[in-house]
C-alpha cells in the first residue's frame, strides 16, 4: 500500500464496515431491546417475551457474530489491499 489513493481506499473501506456494524449493533440493542419492546412484548421466544429477549441475550449475540464478521471481512480486506498479517 505505497500510494495514497490505495491507503484512502481501504480506511475508506474500513470506515463503511465499521459504520455498518455500529449501526446494526444499536438497531438491535437500543431498537429492539429498548425502542421497540413495547411492540414485541406479544411475541413469544426463548419462554419470554421476543423484545426483553433482545435486550438480554439476542444483543450479545449479535455483537459477537458482528465480531466474526468484522474479522472476516478485515482479513479479505487485508489481503485484498496488500496489508494483511504475516
Amino acid at each position: 500500500m505505497a500510494d495514497n489513493t490505495s491507503s484512502n481506499a481501504y480506511w475508506a473501506a474500513n470506515i463503511r464496515i465499521i459504520t455498518i456494524c455500529l449501526a446494526i449493533w444499536a438497531i438491535v440493542s437500543y431498537g429492539f431491546g429498548i425502542l421497540l419492546r413495547p411492540l414485541l412484548s406479544g411475541i413469544r421466544f426463548g419462554g419470554t417475551d421476543l423484545g426483553f429477549w433482545f435486550a438480554q441475550q439476542g444483543s450479545i449475540l449479535v455483537f459477537i457474530a458482528l465480531i466474526f464478521y468484522y474479522a472476516t471481512y478485515m482479513n479479505k480486506l487485508d489481503r485484498k489491499f496488500g496489508v494483511e498479517e504475516q
